[in-house]
């Protein structure tokens, strides 16, 4: 079985050193790799519970950036949140829902590459709305890192307090999220062989990540982080009408 999925541990390291790079995480890259090994529900439990440990790597390696306004305020929505996405997993049409999430991602990361230099307000409306949607879709489609993402991007957070915050939110997300897909049967026992590699995989592509950005400025930072999000959201549409 390890023999059939080697190119998938090779893929899943990449996905976690450009998740911390581009500062939300690997499931927006991690989801579409997955896929296409395992079928929809599968990749929502093993996503869950690798990003688990992916953000437990990344809130010990960038710890001291940590805004717990930011946390509260847009974390707590998005474990409510996740916890209805996943539940509504098992009757609403998620792949289409995922088409309008991607659609909307790449509207919302134009928009802000042409604005630039604006800064949205950290008001708590942005905040408690930015935790729901993005908790939602988390719970949803596998992924809500990037709507997290658009909204921490709009703040102009510095590259360290935007990685930090958004791994401590991201981590209520997935544990409340991977307990609702454990329990209605999405991570079989047969994959439990790929745990320790995901684990050892969390922590090196986290760490790598952690040197490239020693290197990167913030304004490149924030170039990242939108471009990123621009590409994985047209490849996954692109993916969609292709199937």
């Amino acid at each position: 079985m390890l023999e059939k999925y080697y190119l998938f541990i090779i893929l899943a390291l990449f996905s976690e050193i450009i998740g911390t790079v581009s500062g939300f995480g690997s499931s927006i890259l991690f989801v579409p790799v997955a896929s296409m090994f395992f079928d929809f529900k599968t990749v929502l439990g093993i996503t869950a519970v690798f990003h688990v440990f992916s953000n437990l790597s990344k809130i010990a390696l960038f710890r001291k950036g940590v805004n717990k306004n930011i946390a509260l305020k847009l974390g707590i929505p998005a474990v409510i949140f996740v916890i209805i996405g996943a539940w509504f997993t098992t009757f609403l049409p998620t792949q289409k829902m995922e088409l309008l999430m991607n659609i909307l991602l790449v509207a919302l990361s134009i928009y802000l590459l042409i604005n630039f230099n604006k800064t949205v307000q950290q008001t708590n409306t942005n905040l408690y709305l930015g935790g729901i949607v993005s908790g939602f879709l988390a719970g949803l489609v596998g992924t809500g890192g990037a709507i997290r993402g658009i909204t921490l991007a709009a703040f102009q957070l510095s590259k360290d307090i935007f990685i930090a915050t958004s791994a401590l939110i991201d981590l209520g997300v997935d544990v409340s999220r991977a307990i609702v897909y454990v329990s209605n049967g999405y991570f079989r026992k047969e994959y439990l062989i790929l745990m320790p590699f995901l684990i050892i995989i969390s922590i090196l592509g986290s760490y790598i990540g952690k040197i490239i950005l020693k290197y990167t400025s913030e304004t490149t930072f924030r170039y990242i982080v939108l471009t990123i999000i621009i590409l994985t959201s047209i490849f996954q549409t692109l993916k969609y009408f292709h199937q």
